[in-house]
């Protein structure tokens, strides 16, 4: 597991070193050419702090001055994440920020591309079948007598159903991932675990496979990847992919008490979307 940052917010803190080898090696590429090096980052759970309501998720409010700081000495900031791209931008306070020219967000799990420096968002047609799921879903769960407090999230290329507010959350989760994957494979989805969600979407798009296409795209020499749930699992993999073809990489996790998989891989352990900000501003203060 990795190592925690300091509690506290001054952007002159010493950096925290990563508990690997490899992982030292990506901070170390970094800190060296950093021109060369993408940053990517997860919103829910990293940059954002997860909350009930999925609506209500907001950017860390140091988020965006953090990023401003580092994106001009980094080729690019990348937040890759499961929301339409429109929505983690403006959940994220992203536009027309000074700064960030060279923040990029990969939506949908890279299926949208939105641009800082353009405003404008790129993606194909939606899979149909995420129209007949979102068709069938509420009926579904009505049958299968879904748990009290379930709730279906709309996504526009994908559809979740989170169980948080349930009376008991994790046996809800538990107990709607077999049918809800059944539910999935009629309709050429997937369904993809996470913090108390479950969403159906897709095959073919995961954080592993943007990051993967994103940093051949720009040319990047080194990677830092930051996420918190399950579906960062592909993203880590996707690292140590570029590890093993000779491009160094940092993988962090923004620590909670919810999933301990990526805790367990990460080179580096921050607290939560506070820890990633501080990580941020202290690598941007380096970076001068």
């Amino acid at each position: 597991m990795g190592i925690h940052t300091t509690d506290s917010t001054n952007p002159m803190d010493p950096l925290p070193t990563p508990v690997t080898q490899a992982g030292r090696e990506g901070l170390d590429a970094l800190l060296a050419r950093p021109r060369t090096a993408l940053i990517g980052l997860d919103f829910d759970g990293t940059l954002a702090p997860i909350v009930a309501d999925p609506e209500q998720a907001r950017a860390h409010p140091d988020a965006v001055p953090a990023l401003s700081e580092i994106a001009p000495k980094v080729a690019s900031v990348a937040v890759i994440t499961g929301r339409p791209a429109g929505v983690a931008v403006r959940h994220g306070g992203f536009a027309g920020v000074p700064g960030l020219e060279h923040l990029v967000v990969l939506g949908h799990y890279g299926a949208e591309r939105w641009e800082a420096v353009s405003g404008t968002v790129s993606a194909p047609p939606p899979h149909p079948g995420v129209a007949a799921v979102r068709a069938e879903l509420p009926g579904f769960l009505d049958r299968i007598g879904a748990w009290r407090g379930t709730w279906i999230e709309e996504k526009g290329r994908a559809v979740a159903v989170h169980t948080r507010r349930a009376d008991d959350p994790q046996a809800a989760f538990e107990a709607l991932r077999e049918p809800l994957s059944d539910l999935a494979t009629r309709h050429g989805l997937i369904v993809e675990p996470g913090r108390l969600v479950l969403e159906l979407r897709p095959p073919g798009m995961d954080k592993g496979v943007a990051l993967l296409e994103y940093v051949r795209d720009i040319g990047a020499e080194s990677v830092v990847y930051a996420g918190d749930d399950l579906g960062d699992l592909p993203a880590y993999a996707a690292v140590d992919k570029l590890r093993s073809d000779g491009v160094p990489g940092l993988l962090v996790c923004s620590g909670s008490s919810e999933v301990t998989e990526l805790a367990e891989r990460a080179d580096l352990v921050v607290d939560g979307p506070e820890g990633v900000v501080r990580l941020l501003r202290t690598l941007a203060a380096q970076l001068d």
